[in-house]
């Protein structure tokens, strides 16, 4: 697929519909992941590949209420790091960046697979590193749910989040976001 239409279909849709997760795929998935760019190539990254039945129930203890859409994955990805994993350049700490980037890869290998992948903040961190077993010292920075996209299950939502389901969320203009050459204040 091209780069044009793969970033053009990627979407954080809310249902999902389970999806068998084979070795195959999840491979896929490290492997996209893998080759995202870090500082001095320190590759912060950390990853809990969830696929089993009976763990994704537990993770259900650590989603917030609004996620129960997530039930329906067939897979959750929970991306950590530390700090003290990547550089500190000026008192800049890279990992979430780094981090980022290749949750973004694994997020693109997905959405090629034909998949949804969803990065949610809707969850207990506590309660998530306690199943996972990732230890405190780590920051577990998103979960990722991932399935194949039904669209049949949109009438499952509440009135507002159907109709965000059938279009894509607005985005801003250039002239919000960019500027060329130098910053000017946006504060209105």
């Amino acid at each position: 697929m091209e780069l044009k239409q793969l970033i053009e279909r990627r979407r954080a849709y809310r249902v999902v519909k389970p999806v068998t997760i084979n070795d195959h795929i999840i491979q896929y998935l490290i492997w996209a992941s893998k080759l995202a760019p870090s500082c001095f190539n320190n590759q912060p990254w950390r990853y809990v590949f969830v696929r089993s039945k009976d763990k994704l129930e537990k993770m259900r203890d650590a989603l917030s209420e609004g996620n129960e859409w997530a039930y329906e994955g067939s897979l959750i990805v929970a991306v950590f790091s530390n700090k003290k994993d990547d550089c500190i350049v000026a008192k800049r700490n890279y990992y979430l960046f780094d981090t980022g980037i290749s949750a973004g890869f694994l997020i693109m290998a997905a959405t090629d697979l034909g998949l949804v992948a969803h990065p949610i903040a809707g969850y207990s961190e506590k309660k998530a590193k306690e199943i996972l077993n990732i230890p405190d010292h780590m920051k577990l920075i998103t979960l990722i749910v991932i399935g194949e996209h039904d669209p049949e299950a949109v009438k499952k939502l509440n009135e507002d989040n159907q109709k965000k389901e059938m279009e894509r969320p607005a985005r801003k203009s250039f002239e919000e976001f960019v500027w060329i050459d130098e910053y000017e204040n946006d504060i209105k």
